[in-house]
């Protein structure tokens, strides 16, 4: 575990990464002893800091649902992150490219709440009752600590690399149609780079929502009505470079497009 003063440097020096652009060495590797909970005490103070700044929280991030992603970066359960009224675009934006670091795009489905979801007991069920609508959405993955060798607490502490999202596409209802079987197709400059399908994430893109509640309950935090949620990738990351145009095509759900510049 590490100490107040350690998590307060820490903060520090990725909000000053944050403005500088830049990237700074393993967290991991320079505390030894940081557990999982001190990254997450790591990130609070960031958001935390973020706040006092004059930013407004608008939702969450939920992160590594792959089976094959967890095992790769040994781990047995998601993380999460907090979204921004500043990360969010809408479809048909320019990013800015020169405001993240190690940018990826990955393809999700955003819930946005009409109810509160408070843990330990949210189930999926009490998740789809709670959701006004689902939307497409892309993430625009923003790390500021160096990528090879990287754990879990390096990744929750740098905000589980949320960087942005762009929303578009068509809302639909939860029973509107079968979520499990909503698929994409992202393309890079015309070219189609990856293809997925929502039941990827933990069988039910629902389920990764509900883990966020029960898991959020741990900290003292409840999910808000209005708050939009990105439910997890279905999709590799998508590696962008500055002049990069994406497009995911979601067949019925619409499709959202956006250019780095």
């Amino acid at each position: 575990m590490l100490q107040q003063e350690q998590i307060e440097q820490i903060a520090d020096e990725l909000l000053a990464a944050d403005r500088e652009r830049s990237v700074v060495p393993l967290l991991s590797a320079r505390n030894p002893g940081m557990e999982i909970e001190d990254s997450y005490a790591v990130q609070a103070l960031w958001a935390r800091r973020r706040v006092e700044a004059g930013r407004t929280i608008v939702g969450h991030k939920i992160g590594l649902t792959s089976k094959v992603m967890q095992a790769a970066i040994g781990i047995t359960e998601p993380d999460y992150g907090v979204i921004f009224d500043d990360m969010v675009f809408e479809n048909g934006s320019v990013v800015p490219f020169d405001n993240y670091s190690n940018v990826r795009v990955e393809v999700e489905l955003a819930f946005v709440l009409d109810k509160p979801l408070t843990g330990p007991a949210c189930t999926l069920f009490d998740v789809l009752d709670a959701t006004k609508y689902v939307v497409p959405a892309l993430e625009i993955l923003n790390s500021h600590i160096e990528l090879r060798g990287r754990t879990i607490v390096d990744t929750i502490s740098d905000n589980a690399a949320m960087g942005a999202m762009v929303v578009g596409g068509r809302p639909v209802a939860v029973d509107a149609v079968d979520l499990r079987w909503v698929s994409a197709l992202l393309y890079k400059n015309q070219t189609i780079e990856e293809t997925g399908v929502a039941a990827g994430v933990l069988n039910h893109p629902a389920t990764g929502v509900a883990w966020l509640a029960n898991k959020l309950a741990q900290h003292g935090t409840t999910l808000e009505a209005g708050e939009i949620i990105l439910a997890g990738s279905f999709t590799r990351p998508m590696w962008v470079e500055r002049g990069d145009t994406v497009h995911a095509d979601y067949g019925d759900l619409g499709a959202i497009t956006c250019r780095f510049e």
